[in-house]
């Protein structure tokens, strides 16, 4: 009977959705998180009776014919890209990033990777790095004697000293843009890399060929909405539950038949 694997290609997709749905609570707190979706596409069909075939001898064509759906499958698991609201932390190394654009660190494998998570850090040699240590390309060493840092909104970075009014130039932040965002691999930790579907980075200064700007002493919130997880959290429960009654139902068609005499 094939209602059974019907239903249950409709269980598992249910349960992919629960599982993303999962995933974006999970992440409500996490910096620069952007909401995932999952998207689903309708199998394969077994022409029982193909549309446009001649089904007499006078010529009438079935204007429809017999399509059988067969379930089911995951199509793709979609990252939302949209700006994240900005909270202040009027932390030095705190920097959001107001429209579209991405950091760019390099991992210990000397592979660059990709993030919008501007909660940045400084090691004892003054080298600014990410959260998990990555050093921010292009590399920004902050000297030892300098009391404070300003980021300007075009990734500028000027410190100041004490014996000094004037500050001093000692750095700018790029940011990278992609044609294609949603084509960028997650790896955790808040970062992408480069895929053959997102494109080549497109590096620039901030502000400029359509990139955003930066604040400093803000962090990008998740863009995750938690009443709309929830509601669809209930509605993926749903589907679920309704497609497990479809397979009882199936199963107990299934007992009537052999228990025929």
């Amino acid at each position: 009977m094939r209602a059974l694997k019907i239903a249950a290609t409709g269980m598992l997709a249910q349960q992919m959705r629960v599982e993303t749905i999962s995933n974006n609570l999970a992440n409500m707190m996490t910096t620069g998180y952007n909401a995932r979706r999952a998207e689903f596409a309708d199998l394969h069909y077994q022409q029982m009776a193909r549309a446009g075939t001649v089904s007499a001898s006078d010529g009438t064509v079935l204007p429809t014919g017999v399509q059988l759906g067969l379930g089911v499958r995951p199509a793709s698991i979609t990252m939302m890209v949209q700006q994240g609201s900005l909270a202040q932390t009027n932390g030095d190394l705190d920097v959001a990033i107001e429209g579209r654009g991405l950091l760019e660190v390099t991992l210990p494998s000397g592979v660059s990777a990709y993030t919008r998570d501007g909660g940045l850090k400084m090691t004892g040699d003054g080298l600014i790095v990410t959260s998990d240590g990555h050093p921010v390309v292009p590399e920004i060493t902050v000297p030892s004697d300098a009391r404070s840092i300003s980021i300007n909104a075009e990734g500028e970075i000027y410190a100041y000293f004490v014996d000094q009014v004037e500050p001093e130039l000692i750095g700018s932040f790029t940011l990278a843009g992609f044609t294609n965002e949603k084509g960028l691999e997650a790896i955790g930790s808040n970062l992408f890399l480069e895929t053959p579907a997102s494109g080549p980075a497109l590096v620039s200064a901030p502000g400029e060929n359509g990139l955003g700007t930066l604040r400093q002493g803000y962090l990008e919130s998740s863009s995750v909405d938690a009443v709309r997880e929830v509601t669809e959290l209930i509605e993926a429960q749903r589907g679920y539950e309704l497609n497990s009654k479809v397979i009882t139902a199936a199963d107990q068609m299934m007992s009537a038949t052999t228990q025929i005499r």
